[in-house]
């Protein structure tokens, strides 16, 4: 599990940066809040250590009353998300509820981070689009309408069924996926934008959790 302390953001798009030595960085732009401590968990009262973390701000009328009662209690403004960060129990303690946290408190250039997203939805697709298949091997010796199909899914006696995972066509993208190790090839703090090389999960708009990477060790060495 990942206890490294992040930030709430949201993906603004794509550009490239230029580097000291005049290389090209192609860039995702994050905007990473302010955000807002919204509460706190502690071992002792709840059994982990987190923090409760809002991004944004949302209309008063889009905000249910116990959700107002539970803001009003903070002193915030209703955030337009919420998301808990698990954190180590120091890592907790150094903030209070009601705290802005800012990016440059949290990531540093070329700081490996890990960023976590729902993925652009596809729609419904076929084996090739969604599982990478190649088709039909031949087209001839009797081969019909088959060239986009993905060819046998179980057997008949043994097991006598189609087994579970099997890759078929069905619902492509809009699932939560982590993209692992990408580096923070800037931070901007009055603007508070971060930009991390690389891509990064779902279309311009959409929100994004950013935290320290969970294994770069593993990443650097293997780069090497």
């Amino acid at each position: 599990m990942n206890t490294n302390l992040g930030l709430i953001g949201k993906k603004l798009g794509s550009t490239q940066i230029f580097k000291d030595d005049g290389t090209v960085v192609g860039v995702t732009v994050i905007e990473t809040g302010p955000c807002v401590v919204l509460a706190k968990r502690t071992a002792d009262k709840h059994g982990y250590s987190a923090l409760q973390l809002g991004f944004g701000t949302r209309r008063d009328k889009l905000v249910r009353k116990p959700e107002a009662g539970y803001f009003a209690k903070v002193g915030v403004a209703a955030p337009r998300l919420v998301r808990e960060f698990r954190v180590a129990a120091d890592v907790a303690a150094r903030y209070e509820v009601g705290q802005t946290i800012k990016a440059s408190e949290v990531f540093t250039e070329d700081q490996r981070v890990d960023v976590t997203g729902v993925s652009k939805g596809r729609g419904f697709a076929g084996v090739i689009v969604r599982h990478n298949f190649h088709g039909a091997a031949t087209v001839s010796h009797g081969t019909h309408e088959y060239k986009r199909h993905g060819g046998s899914i179980g057997m008949n006696m043994t097991p006598g069924r189609t087994l579970p995972g099997t890759r078929m066509p069905g619902q492509h993208g809009n699932k939560t996926q982590t993209v692992l190790n990408l580096a923070v090839a800037r931070v901007l703090d009055e603007e508070n934008l971060v930009l991390v090389a690389g891509g990064v999960p779902g279309p311009s708009g959409a929100f994004v959790m950013l935290r320290g990477a969970v294994k770069p060790s593993i990443w650097v060495s293997r780069a090497q």
